[in-house]
């Protein structure tokens, strides 16, 4: 179950907010990635009990959600990409986030992203391919997204993947190609975004 499925309200007298468990995830989660954040290590730093979270969270899940929405939320490239920009370049500054913050993908690979935030993200993804015509909207959202999702997973592998040298005798096509690449990450993104149906060009409707 998702963390807003069973939301609880906060009382007046409870000290530590949703937002103060959400930050400090997410701070845990950019540290030490996806281990780091236990309901013991989120209580420490805020120097709460553990068994006091438990009036707001049930599981480690509920930390992962918490996070994930903070922390889109918190940057402000993707608020400002959300609000007014063309798809192209919205799903680009997604992919940079991604990047930024590794575990996010992790996390979306695991459990579908329901906060306040990621919806408005994908609002405003249906409202944009909405107004381009296509037939299936939120199916061509779900291609962007996971190719986004995808590409920013293997960021990290970009490296050891220009370093290897691949045997000419078993993929001699490829490792010629390999030999002579030397285009960036970026640019293959978003030359992989223009051939789903989102080009740098898109202009859609903004909503």
């Amino acid at each position: 179950m998702n963390y807003w499925d069973h939301r609880t309200p906060a009382r007046r007298t409870r000290s530590i907010t949703e937002q103060d468990i959400a930050r400090t995830a997410s701070e845990l989660l950019d540290e030490g990635g996806l281990r780091a954040p236990t309901v013991r290590a989120v209580a420490q730093r805020l120097d709460v009990a553990a068994p006091s979270l438990y009036s707001r969270i049930r599981t480690v899940d509920d930390l992962y959600d918490l996070a994930l929405d903070h922390t889109l939320g918190a940057d402000t490239d993707i608020t400002a990409a959300v609000r007014d920009a063309p798809l192209h370049p919205l799903m680009m500054t997604f992919y940079r986030h991604l990047v930024a913050h590794r575990w996010a993908c992790q996390v979306i690979a695991m459990r579908a992203p329901r906060g306040p935030h990621y919806l408005r993200l994908s609002e405003r993804m249906c409202t944009l391919l909405a107004g381009t015509g296509v037939p299936d909207p939120l199916g061509a959202a779900y291609a962007l997204s996971n190719f986004v999702i995808g590409s920013a997973s293997t960021a990290p592998m970009i490296g050891d993947e220009r370093a290897a040298p691949v045997d000419p005798d078993t993929a001699p096509t490829y490792a010629r190609l390999h030999r002579e690449h030397a285009v960036p990450p970026e640019t293959i993104v978003s030359a992989g975004l223009a051939a789903l149906g989102a080009p740098p060009e898109t202009t859609a409707s903004r909503h």
